[in-house]
């Protein structure tokens, strides 16, 4: 009898790099490891390591589990990846104890990398050069949602609400930080978030609540990026909205709300959201009207687009008495099972691992070979 069931969707799954989110990153490929099809899909597990190697991974999703008391990273276990060689081969190959041998044709990569050099645009570069199609946005819009001075211009130019804000480079800081200090009062007053404006998972992000304490926010989100947002405390309550791609032809889709309520008084930094359980609550599907919730995922939605998404984005929002306006756009989210944006879609009717077949094959349809 001859077998004709279809053949494995190759996926090189892609985890860890240079960032300052390399552990999150890390935990985001143990939940996909955990979870694949893998009925469909072969996984090749890429690891690059902090120093910036492509190393050839355990299939184990075990091992990159996220636990507070041992945070998981990509060691050099001495392998190197070696890509395509040009755009007309998908072929991977591993150098391995001197040795090249070859891992097979790649149908798609999927890239759960977090911050710079791989949220930003520059694994999408590396990608696109030798054609290799992939889950996620391309260059521009990885690289402009990145960057939280560049979406708010963007989004601004597009008739959406952001937080009032100044940018500050690290010489102008130097040089005039009496005068930025003095703009700080006098155009956003406190308290104020001081963030990088190219970080994610919160890291380096300050609440300031006396002009004292600004040069030492600064330091920190200087000490992540060479620029930095400024942006007026916003009072309002936390929502998110999931944001998937369609086949093409098709608008975006946008999931139910999630929202993160604050225990402890502070607000939602790298521990409340990744080491300390009881610091912050994530409510699913948020408490909000029928009127909130269309608003809310209307916005988003605009949002992916003026910023050409592709595949997923979460869209971070403050509901106030002016109603919603848009915190940030992370078109690489925290993918973790528990995350904000499975849990929204969870909550939307989409399994997590039904969330990540979604994500590979709108991936897919939008990529010939």
């Amino acid at each position: 009898m001859t077998d004709t069931a279809a053949p494995l969707t190759t996926v090189m799954l892609v985890f860890g790099g240079r960032s300052s989110e390399h552990e999150i990153s890390c935990a985001t490929a143990s939940g996909v490891l955990g979870a694949i099809d893998r009925d469909r899909y072969r996984v090749i597990p890429v690891g690059i390591t902090r120093q910036g190697a492509w190393v050839l991974e355990d299939d184990d999703a075990e091992k990159f589990r996220l636990d507070p008391e041992h945070l998981p990273e990509v060691v050099d276990n001495g392998t190197r990846i070696l890509l395509p060689d040009s755009a007309d081969t998908r072929e991977l190959r591993v150098l391995r104890d001197g040795v090249i041998s070859s891992l097979g044709d790649i149908d798609l990569v999927f890239p759960v990398l977090h911050g710079p050099f791989g949220e930003d645009g520059t694994l999408q570069g590396a990608l696109e050069l030798v054609g290799l199609p992939f889950v996620g946005s391309s260059v521009l819009a990885s690289a402009v949602g990145m960057d939280k001075h560049y979406t708010k211009l963007v989004l601004e130019a597009a008739g959406i609400r952001t937080a009032p804000g100044i940018t500050v480079h690290a010489q102008e800081w130097a040089q005039a930080g009496d005068i930025v200090t003095s703009r700080v009062s006098d155009e956003l007053g406190y308290p104020a978030f001081v963030k990088p404006a190219r970080a994610g998972s919160s890291v380096g992000v300050s609440k300031v609540d006396v002009p004292e304490a600004l040069a030492e926010a600064m330091r920190v989100a200087l000490a992540e990026d060479d620029h930095v947002l400024i942006e007026r405390g916003i009072s309002g309550r936390e929502v998110e909205i999931a944001v998937l791609a369609s086949r093409p032809g098709e608008r975006a889709r946008a999931s139910v709300a999630g929202e993160i309520v604050i225990s402890n008084g502070g607000f939602y930094d790298f521990a409340s959201k990744y080491l300390d359980d009881s610091a912050a609550q994530l409510v699913c599907p948020a408490e909000l009207t029928d009127a909130q919730l269309a608003a809310a995922q209307d916005l988003a939605v605009r949002a992916f687009e003026a910023l050409g998404c592709d595949g997923l984005a979460r869209v971070d929002f403050f509901l106030d008495d002016e109603g919603f306006l848009i915190n940030e756009v992370n078109t690489l989210p925290g993918f973790t099972p528990i995350s904000m944006f499975p849990r929204c879609w969870q909550e939307s009717g989409v399994s997590y691992p039904e969330l990540i077949t979604e994500l590979i094959e709108v991936a897919l349809s939008r990529h010939t070979k």
